[in-house]
C-alpha cells in the first residue's frame, strides 16, 4: 500500500512552503512519527513526521518551494513484512557483529547535520567539520549552529593554504537561495514603500530619570520578579498609554474602513540568524512591568530557537523596533503592515543640552516614529511622539496613568 505525505495546512495566510531540507532519502526505511523533512515558511520552520512504517519515495527536491497541499513523497508500507523478513534472516557471526558495531559507530547522525542547522551554517560560513554535535550520535542540532562562531585561521595557516596560488587573489563569490522569510520580507518592504503615504517624525529622550530607576531598583526588582528591568518595558507602557490616547495610530486601513482597536497588541522586532522577526505581546496595555519584561525573554528566546508559532507573530497593532542595540544613531524605520505606525529606538550617548539656561550633559537618546499619513495626520503624530517622550522622561506618570 502506498501513503501519500502532502504539505499540510500550517497557517491561514500561508499558501506555499519551501523544503528546507530532508532527514530521510529515497529507498530509506522509516518507522512512525520519525522526522521525516522540515519545511520552511515565510515566519516558521515545520517538522514533516512519517505517519506509518514503510520505505520512502521522496519526490520533491531540497530547496523547492511547493504549494499547500503538494505531494512531496510516498510510503510504501507494504515493505514492512520485507524489511522484518531481512531482520530474521540475517547472520549473527562474529564478523557481522564487527560490521555492525562499525557501523553503529560511523553513524549517519555522528557529525551529521539537521537541515535547519546546516542553512545556518551556511548563512555564518562555517563547516560543520568544526562543530561536535550535541544531539543524538553526534548530531548536530540546530542549538549548536545557533552558538557556533566562525574561527578565523591564522596569518600562518593563511600562508602556506594560498602558497601553492600565490599569484592568484582570493575573489570568490558564491550563490545562495533566498530563503521564504527572506523573500518575504522583501515583498513586504517594498510593498510598504509603494502603498503607503509613509512619513517620519523625530524627538529626543533624556533618559537619565529611567537610568536612575534602573540603577536603584533593578537588584531588587530581579529579586522580587525573577527578571531584569530593561528599557522595553517602559517603552512599551509609555506606547500603550500614548495608543489609547491616540487611537488612529492603534488603528489600521482595511480597504475603505478604518478599523480602530482598544487593545494594545505590541510587536517587538527581534534579529535572529534567518532575519528580523516580529512576535506579538498580547494586551500589553493590561501588564505590569515585570509582565512585560518576563514575555520579551519568552518570545526572544522562542525566536533565537525558531521556535515561534504563526500566532506568536500575527495581529499586531503598533510595533516597537531597538536599533540602538546594534549602535544605531537615528533611523527611520519602515511600518509593520497593515500597522499604522512604528516607534524606532536608537542608541543613548551622553550628550550637551541647554537647561535652564545652563549646559549640562544628559544621555540622550533620538527617537522616530515612522506613520502612514493616509491615516495619521501630522499633529497626532508629533503630539504621540511627544507624549511618549513626557511618560519616558518622567516615569512617575506611568504609575498614575497621568
Amino acid at each position: 500500500m502506498s501513503l501519500e505525505i502532502k504539505v499540510p495546512p500550517v497557517g491561514e495566510s500561508i499558501t506555499e512552503v519551501t523544503v528546507a531540507g530532508w532527514v530521510k532519502k529515497t529507498g530509506d526505511f522509516v518507522k512512525l512519527d520519525d522526522l521525516i523533512c522540515e519545511l520552511e515558511s515565510d515566519k516558521a520552520t515545520f517538522e514533516i513526521r512519517s505517519e506509518a512504517n514503510g520505505v520512502i519515495t521522496i519526490s520533491v527536491e531540497e530547496g523547492e518551494t511547493v504549494s499547500i497541499g503538494t505531494v512531496i513523497a510516498s510510503l510504501d508500507t507494504s515493505a514492512i513484512s520485507t524489511e522484518n523478513d531481512k531482520k530474521i534472516t540475517e547472520t549473527k557471526s562474529e564478523i557481522k557483529e564487527i560490521k555492525q558495531e562499525q557501523i553503529k559507530e560511523d553513524s549517519y547522525a555522528k557529525g551529521h547535520t539537521s537541515p535547519s542547522a546546516n542553512k545556518i551554517l551556511n548563512e555564518k560560513g562555517i563547516s560543520s567539520d568544526s562543530i561536535n554535535g550535541s544531539g543524538r550520535d553526534g548530531r548536530i542540532t540546530k542549538e549548536d549552529a545557533l552558538k557556533a562562531e566562525k574561527v578565523e585561521v591564522s596569518h600562518v595557516q593563511e600562508i602556506k593554504e594560498n602558497s601553492s596560488n600565490v599569484n592568484t587573489p582570493d575573489r570568490n563569490t558564491r550563490k545562495e537561495r533566498m530563503s521564504s522569510l527572506r523573500k518575504t520580507i522583501s515583498k513586504r518592504l517594498v510593498s510598504v514603500k509603494n502603498e503607503t503615504a509613509m512619513l517620519t517624525t523625530f524627538n529626543e529622550v533624556d533618559m537619565s530619570p529611567i537610568m536612575e530607576i534602573r540603577k536603584k531598583y533593578k537588584d531588587l526588582f530581579k529579586e522580587k520578579h525573577e527578571a531584569s528591568l530593561g528599557f522595553m518595558s517602559f517603552f512599551t507602557q509609555a506606547v500603550c498609554l500614548a495608543l489609547q490616547e491616540f487611537p488612529n495610530i492603534n488603528a489600521q486601513i482595511s480597504g475603505e474602513e478604518i478599523i480602530y482597536n482598544d487593545f494594545c497588541d505590541i510587536s517587538i522586532a527581534v534579529s535572529t540568524p534567518k532575519g528580523l522577526v516580529v512576535p506579538v505581546i498580547r494586551n500589553a496595555e493590561k501588564m505590569s512591568f515585570d509582565q512585560v519584561e518576563k514575555e520579551i525573554v519568552r518570545l526572544a528566546f522562542k525566536a533565537r530557537d525558531g521556535k515561534l508559532s504563526i500566532d506568536d507573530m500575527s495581529g499586531g497593532t503598533f510595533t516597537i523596533t531597538n536599533g540602538g542595540t546594534f549602535g544605531s544613531m537615528l533611523s527611520t524605520p519602515i511600518i509593520n503592515a497593515p500597522q499604522s505606525a512604528i516607534l524606532g529606538m536608537h542608541n543613548i550617548v551622553e550628550r550637551p543640552v541647554a537647561i535652564n539656561g545652563q549646559v549640562v550633559i544628559r544621555p540622550i537618546m533620538y527617537v522616530a516614529l515612522s506613520y502612514d499619513h493616509r491615516i495619521i495626520d501630522g499633529k497626532d503624530s508629533v503630539s504621540f511622539l511627544v507624549r511618549v517622550k513626557q511618560l519616558l522622561e518622567d516615569p512617575t506618570r506611568l504609575l498614575l496613568r497621568v
